[in-house]
């Protein structure tokens, strides 16, 4: 058994490590500044962010060179590596967050969530390092759009290795520690990104919260 999941660990390993290296592909990058973009539209008043299953954390240093104070969490010790030096990174497991409470004016999962293996704990130590009114930003992949359907088809693809892909009932876990709103957001057709708002055409669903008074 041992042996069994040090194998499935090691092809977990490989298969980020090569989703990292394509990040640096002219696709992905544009698709960066978009997320980036957004996350800028909707951090606005928050200076300390905390980003859970940041990978290389290539959005995080953007955000830093806009002035955000950011700390990355990922479970992979090869994050730190592929990171940049202007991101403060810490591995560790989103479910068990090595921070104080309140420590953090906003935390976002940028299409992290959905892998993290039990997902609901890592929604309530959010709650907790958030100061109060904090804001929380989701990105979720889409199961429905066709951007994750072409993906589906490709056997090493990342998104095989997600874990849940209930959007309703994850906005449900969500909405017990935070006030939330959703929409979707972003298309894409091939290389070409646009705007979209459609359920059955966006890659992303994203679920914007701030946190109840009574979630701690």
């Amino acid at each position: 058994m041992k042996d069994e999941a040090s194998k499935n660990m090691q092809s977990v390993s490989g298969t980020m490590r090569k989703y990292w290296k394509s990040c640096e592909s002219e696709f992905w990058q544009n698709v960066f500044r978009v997320e980036t973009d957004y996350l800028l539209k909707h951090l606005k008043g928050c200076q300390t962010v905390l980003s859970v299953g940041c990978g290389p954390a290539v959005i995080e240093a953007a955000l830093g060179k806009h002035g955000y104070q950011v700390t990355g969490v990922d479970i992979e010790p090869g994050a730190l590596r592929e990171a940049s030096g202007a991101v403060k990174m810490v591995v560790a497991r989103a479910e068990d967050l090595p921070f104080p409470a309140a420590a953090f004016e906003a935390v976002i999962f940028v299409t992290s969530l959905q892998f993290i293996e039990d997902y609901r704990a890592a929604v309530v130590q959010a709650a907790r390092v958030l100061r109060e009114s904090g804001q929380l930003i989701v990105m979720l992949l889409n199961p429905a759009s066709a951007f994750f359907q072409r993906k589906l088809c490709q056997p090493h693809s990342y998104v095989h290795w997600i874990r849940h892909t209930d959007l309703e009932e994850i906005q449900s876990v969500i909405s017990e520690q935070f006030e939330a709103q959703t929409e979707y957001f972003l298309g894409i057709d091939g290389a070409t990104l646009f705007e979209t708002r459609d359920p059955a055409g966006a890659a992303l669903f994203v679920i914007r919260g701030t946190r109840k008074a009574a979630s701690l």
